[in-house]
């Protein structure tokens, strides 16, 4: 089986927004290479072992990231469209920067197959464990296990905003709790809460593929009777009210989603956000003070933030 390598040079600003344009076109796996990264490493000489030293010499200083697609008739029209969404980031106030789109033939081997090795049963927090359907794993005392096959839609756990925000859903769920995932992925985050003890989880995204994969992965999880999975616009499709709100996008959309979420929280809810690069963290904790939002905590993993806020009771 052939499969065809898209990279797209972008930022580490819009490096979630890339992740998910690929994830919507139907990628059967990514990669992400950001030279902070490898500098990081660097800077430990133990680690010289994990690093590949040809990403030290690329001139590029910004994100590169490959996506990987099996070979089919409509690839064509899959990277057009990758290409015209690259084109519109700006319109969300995130540099795109180079944004150029190349395609690369990887024939050498069963790509899919070979990436598979990479991936195995990661735990997050106290006691989630994001296993891979394929992987072998034995269950430890008091850990939840996550079933997920990842390259299908956003939210695999690897990633630094949504590894943040499930540790947070152990922190803050609490036992029959109502819990709305904004921008929901792959479903993980509906997913943990349901595991986590909630009584009801919507999960909410705009495009049919991430409904259509957190779909599976919620019957994989058994949780189809705690989750409910809607397309939508934000918090468009919902006329209830939450005792908790996660939502792992980018900041932009979230400053869109802090101006109404107040109506759909109940009082001392908890809203947990992630996505946020953190040149924009600054705007986002002051638009939660605005809308009465009191900041509990904020934690950050390499670029990015995740804000944990409690809706103020009013008087």
């Amino acid at each position: 089986m052939k499969w065809i390598e898209v990279q797209i040079k972008t930022t580490t600003e819009a490096e979630e927004a890339v992740a998910n344009i690929l994830y919507e076109a139907g990628v059967g796996g990514l990669a992400i290479e950001d030279p902070k990264d490898v500098i990081a490493f660097t800077e430990n000489e133990e680690a010289w072992d994990y690093i590949d030293e040809k990403l030290l010499e690329q001139d590029f200083e910004g994100v590169i990231i490959k996506g990987y697609f099996q070979e089919s008739e409509d690839l064509i029209d899959k990277i057009e469209l990758i290409r015209q969404n690259i084109e519109k980031i700006p319109q969300y106030n995130l540099d795109k920067g180079l944004g150029e789109v190349t395609v690369t033939e990887v024939s050498e081997e069963d790509w899919a197959e070979a990436w598979k090795k990479y991936y195995k049963p990661k735990k997050i927090g106290k006691k989630i464990v994001i296993k891979p359907t394929w992987e072998e794993y034995e269950k430890k005392e008091d850990e939840i296990i996550v079933e997920l096959d990842p390259g299908m839609a956003f939210g695999t756990g690897t990633h630094e905003t949504t590894s943040m925000c499930i540790r947070q859903l152990e922190n803050h769920v609490k036992k029959d709790d109502k819990v709305f995932d904004i921008g929901c992925g792959s479903g993980i985050l509906s997913i943990v809460a349901a595991k986590l003890g909630a009584s009801k989880v919507i999960g909410v995204d705009l495009d049919e593929l991430p409904v259509k994969v957190s779909k599976e992965n919620i019957v994989l999880n058994n949780v189809q009777d705690i989750v409910d999975i809607r397309r939508g616009n934000l918090l468009n499709v919902v006329d209830e009210r939450a005792d908790l709100i996660v939502s792992n996008i980018i900041a932009e959309i979230i400053l869109d989603l802090i101006k109404d979420i107040k109506g759909y929280l109940n009082s001392d809810g908890i809203f947990i956000s992630s996505g946020i690069i953190l040149e924009k963290l600054p705007l986002v904790e002051e638009a939660l003070k605005e809308e009465g939002f009191n900041i509990l905590e904020v934690s950050r993993m390499k670029d990015w933030a995740c804000v944990v806020a409690k809706l103020e009771m009013e008087e």
